[in-house]
């Protein structure tokens, strides 16, 4: 469950806060508005607040008002062009159309821009409906850019002072999914869930977390002027520090099962990975509430288990029993988990005061950090064109809503066409599976919606109930819309029912005609996502060849980190986080395709593998350098060298075949990379070991080195694979 829709949490979750603001901006803005002008005016006004308020999002402060501002001046210019249309029938309904097609095109600036489509064509579908004259045209979008302007005043001014509120509530947000995260690894001890199976919710979970970890950089790493600042950075600093550990426990989970299934150990370790969780989830929940966070949690009792079993096998191995893998795997486990149990008491320490001595990277340019926004007109215009997904995407929008104006006219009923409009705008989305769920958000949540506004006009039929019940739908509303939108659809269709019926309380129709709309709305939708449709396994070459691009320089930042070439590991970290986001994307991909129709699926199992394949990547680099760091006496840096520069040649080859063979050019060698065997080195790690040095870190590194190859050595096959299955 996510932590927000926990009741412990969702009080000082930004959700909340957002439901909270968005509410109180709103109905501010209208009471305000009503003790000088009518009913009318006032609702006006209200709706330009309303899309102002659309576009405010957890942002920095200056892009937060960069983007609400681009919303006024936009929907300004769409209310006032829609109402001097709305008197020519044919000249609304062909700007309707070229609108819709605009907006949607405004998806190539990226994931940022789609409350800003939504918003233009919320107003475009609210302003279609009424005749005026020229002078009443300008007269009403003055009145709505009135209300956008003082809902962008109010929201700025909130934001600033809750400034860096919003930063600990995303940041706490990145920490609960990391909490998440490690509750699903714990179950890897777990011989009740299959391994695969639990790897691929690990992976498909990653991605939520990169998501949740990029939106905390955008906000912390971009300013931290004071102390309070200062500490959200540091805990921020750490929990990446604690996650590249965390994916340094990867390990053989099958070789542990095999050797010690019948052992509690297992669940020992289950249950200190799970703790663990619990432990990062007690210093999410202090950092939302602005307190210092201390450790409560105690580990002892499972470590002490842990040694107990090391000890029983080490007993076996002296009596010549065969437990020397077993014995190798729990002990490196073992290192990692207090490794981990370290850090998490460093995140405590990260949120009660400002350190001494700061990351080197905290002044340093954190623009490969950070999401880039960039607003040019030569992007939508190199998206004119056929092929471009998204210039489809806009033309099945703009032919959809065509369809749904035509249908509406035919209606046996004064059907309110801007209904069936917004129920189009709102379930037509760029992919056919994210425009599968939202047609069944919409749906469910508009039918539960309706139900609740008959029993309130019913049974509670009385003016401050039904302000109460509308109050309480405007907070739901922007509070559900990025949590769970079944819910939002759901506080969205109480609210406007509730204002019509205030509105216009004779109408007994009002409930049925919204769900007929609602139902007409999503049948042309539905039919439409089908037109011009962009299937996931078209851009698959595309994304597949990224990662493996991004896998290559990452091995090489890894290669110059290990071998101590660099003095920090600045590089190091964006390349990791580059690599994340491109498995994250694939990932992304993999998923809405599976809600696809099944004709439409490509190279599913090998996908998932050559995901699993770039994470094992991460996990045995992260890992390499933990061993590195923990036994930095006992490992000869010359030759470690010698052993990551073969190593990394063989790497690097088998990556740029992989991406020889993605772009169809022969997979011969890659220029200056040398096909080279851990030689000389791994016969020195191999010439012996006595009991007190076995278990030192080369033969750690040695091992990880090998299955580091091994699963780069089948990226090939499964790229390879993947391509084949598409084309």
């Amino acid at each position: 469950m996510h932590y927000a829709l926990n009741l412990r949490t969702f009080f000082y979750s930004h959700y909340f806060y957002l439901g909270l603001r968005f509410a109180a901006g709103l109905v501010g803005v209208t009471l305000f508005t009503l003790q000088f002008a009518s009913l009318e005016t006032a609702m006006t006004v209200c709706i330009g607040a309303l899309c102002t308020a659309l576009m405010d999002m957890p942002s920095p402060l200056r892009h937060k008002f960069n983007e609400m501002s681009a919303s006024v001046l936009l929907c300004s210019a769409v209310t006032l062009l829609i109402s001097l249309c709305a008197p020519l029938h044919w000249l609304l309904m062909t700007m309707l159309v070229a609108i819709s097609f605009f907006a949607c095109m405004m998806i190539v600036y990226g994931k940022k821009s789609m409350p800003l489509q939504l918003a233009t064509l919320f107003i475009m579908t609210m302003s279609m409906e009424h005749a005026m004259t020229a002078s009443q045209a300008f007269i009403h979008t003055g009145l709505f850019t009135l209300g956008a302007l003082a809902y962008l005043a109010y929201a700025m001014g909130i934001s600033w002072l809750l400034r860096h509120r919003i930063k600990q509530q995303v940041l706490a947000e990145a920490l609960f999914e990391l909490a998440a995260y490690i509750d699903i690894k714990a179950d890897f001890y777990d011989t009740r869930y299959n391994l695969s199976e639990q790897f691929n919710k690990l992976v498909r979970h990653q991605s939520l977390l990169a998501d949740r970890q990029q939106a905390a950089r955008d906000l912390i790493l971009r300013s931290h002027l004071n102390r309070k600042d200062a500490i959200v950075v540091q805990t921020h600093v750490c929990m990446l520090d604690l996650y590249e550990l965390i994916l340094s426990t990867h390990t053989d989970y099958a070789q542990l099962r095999l050797h010690l299934a019948d052992s509690p150990v297992l669940k020992t370790l289950h249950d200190l990975a799970y703790k663990a969780a619990r432990d990062i989830e007690s210093v999410a929940y202090d950092v939302t509430r602005d307190k210092p966070s201390y450790p409560e949690i105690s580990y002892d009792t499972e470590l002490a288990a842990v040694e107990a079993e090391l000890a029983v096998l080490q007993q076996r191995i002296s009596e010549g029993q065969p437990a020397q893998e077993a014995l190798a795997v729990l002990r490196a486990q073992r290192n990692k988990i207090r490794a981990i149990i370290q850090m998490i008491g460093e995140l405590h320490a990260a949120s009660q005061k400002v350190a001494d001595s700061t990351p080197f990277w905290v002044d340093a340019d954190m623009g490969p950090f950070l999401s880039q926004q960039k607003y040019e007109l030569r992007m939508i215009l190199s998206h004119l064109r056929l092929g471009s997904p998204i210039f489809r995407f806009s033309l099945r929008v703009a032919m959809a809503i065509t369809a749904g104006l035509a249908v509406a006219a035919w209606l046996p009923y004064a059907a309110h066409s801007y209904w069936i409009v917004l129920t189009i705008v709102i379930i037509l989305k760029p992919s056919f599976s994210m425009t599968k769920q939202r047609r069944s958000d919409r749906i469910v949540g508009t039918v539960i919606g309706c139900v609740i506004t008959a029993l309130i006009i019913q049974y509670l039929n009385y003016p401050a109930a039904i302000l109460g019940f509308l109050i309480l739908a405007t907070v739901a509303t922007p509070t559900f819309i990025y949590l769970r939108y079944r819910y939002a659809a759901i506080a969205v269709s109480v609210m406007i029912l509730l204002q019509m019926h205030l509105i216009a309380p004779g109408n007994h129709d009002l409930i049925i005609e919204r769900l007929v709309d609602t139902f007409v709305g999503a049948a042309v939708a539905t039919a439409f996502s089908f037109v011009l449709a962009n299937w996931e396994y078209q851009s698959l070459p595309r994304l597949v060849n990224e990662v493996l691009s991004v896998s290559l320089r990452y091995m090489q930042a890894s290669a110059d980190l290990l071998q101590g070439k660099g003095s920090d590991d600045f590089a190091y970290r964006i390349e990791r986080k580059r690599l994340m986001d491109s498995l994250a994307a694939l990932n992304s991909a993999l998923v809405r395709m599976l809600d696809e129709p099944a004709s439409k699926q490509r190279a599913v199992e090998d996908i998932n593998l050559f995901i699993v394949q770039n994470y094992l990547l991460v996990a045995h680099v992260a890992a390499l350098r933990a061993i590195v760091r923990r036994h930095v006496k006992e490992i000869p840096q010359q030759a470690l060298n010698a052993m990551l520069e073969d190593s990394h040649a063989q790497v690097s080859d088998i990556l740029q075949r992989a991406i020889s063979k993605g772009k169809g050019q022969p997979a011969g060698l890659a220029h200056g990379a040398r096909q080279a065997p851990v030689s000389h080195v791994a016969a020195a790690s191999n010439a012996g070991h006595d009991d007190n040095t076995s278990w030192s870190g080369w033969p750690l590194v040695q091992r990880r080195v090998r299955l580091l190859q091994a699963d780069a050595a089948k990226i090939v096959v499964h790229s390879a694979a993947i391509l084949r299955d598409i084309k």
